[in-house]
């Protein structure tokens, strides 16, 4: 299977999380020299420092990436560790949440990046699901609504059910969806809250098909996200599926664990390395 050519060259992303201790120029020329010709955006410290105020050093955050020759498929503003998130409640954190989630949207369409990641946000365990859930698509509405105007496309991903009691699995995204009920959001998969809740890659396109436009394409043993060879998830299984339902959407390596963090760079090229036999061209 390994010897089978399924993915373009372009699809494989690099994201930065790991590469929390190195700057963003590291970065960037870290992940060129591995090969990768995309990146998808986090929106986080040490490299964007986004708030509701604006985005610090904005406009040499964008002269670095365009510097570096590196494309930006989707930006992801940081949207699980700081305060902002979609289902945040009261009116004045609302407000700054908006704010700060519309400087991404900005940023995105000054990288020429037309997709910004996403998810449900969450509710406090101490109040009525029923009250976030309402909360995240009122706002979900709203960000919809502000993507549009500037020709944006909204990806959307579930999270593990210890990071969200909203959407955290295929049904309730595919429910979710379908209440808030706009055309320039699509689902995204990620691979680790696919596999933690126990579904699989089949499973999400034959309910959503080609509505999937990106993923966070990682190794896992469940629960981690790890560089590709450190899990135990069957990567010419996943090929199989991505062959089999034409999948031509970027291929996001959003590696986190803090194993990687003394040498990013490494992993990089090592994930790099494993998806390039599987690589047209």
């Amino acid at each position: 299977m390994a010897e089978e050519k399924i993915i373009s060259p372009e699809q494989p992303a690099a994201m930065g999380i790991h590469y929390h201790y190195y700057s963003l120029k590291y970065m960037l020329e870290s992940q060129k020299r591995a090969g990768y010709q995309n990146i998808e955006l986090f929106c986080a410290a040490p490299h964007v420092q986004m708030t509701a105020e604006g985005i610090a050093d904005r406009a040499e955050l964008i002269q670095t990436i365009r510097d570096s020759g590196l494309r930006v498929v989707c930006v992801t503003p940081d949207n699980c560790m700081g305060p902002w998130q979609y289902a945040v409640a009261g009116a004045e954190k609302i407000d700054q949440s908006k704010r700060c989630f519309r400087h991404a949207l900005e940023l995105a369409a000054d990288l020429d990046c037309r997709q910004v990641a996403c998810h449900s946000g969450w509710g406090l365990l101490d109040e009525p699901r029923e009250e976030a859930w309402k909360r995240s698509l009122d706002f979900m509405e709203w960000y919809c609504n502000e993507a549009k105007k500037i020709g944006l496309t909204l990806v959307m991903e579930s999270l593990r059910s210890a990071e969200s009691n909203l959407v955290n699995n295929l049904p309730t995204l595919e429910q979710y969806l379908k209440e808030l009920s706009c055309d320039n959001i699509k689902p995204m998969i990620d691979t680790c809250a696919m596999s933690v809740a126990g579904e699989s890659m089949e499973e999400w396109f034959h309910t959503f098909g080609s509505e999937i436009v990106h993923m966070h394409f990682v190794d896992g043993t469940p629960y981690f996200h790890l560089a590709w060879g450190d899990g135990d998830r069957s990567l010419d299984g996943y090929m199989e599926v991505i062959k089999a339902n034409h999948y031509q959407g970027a291929l996001t390596q959003e590696i986190t664990d803090g194993r990687y963090y003394d040498d990013p760079a490494k992993a990089d090229e090592q994930s790099y390395r494993t998806l390039r036999s599987y690589m047209k061209g």
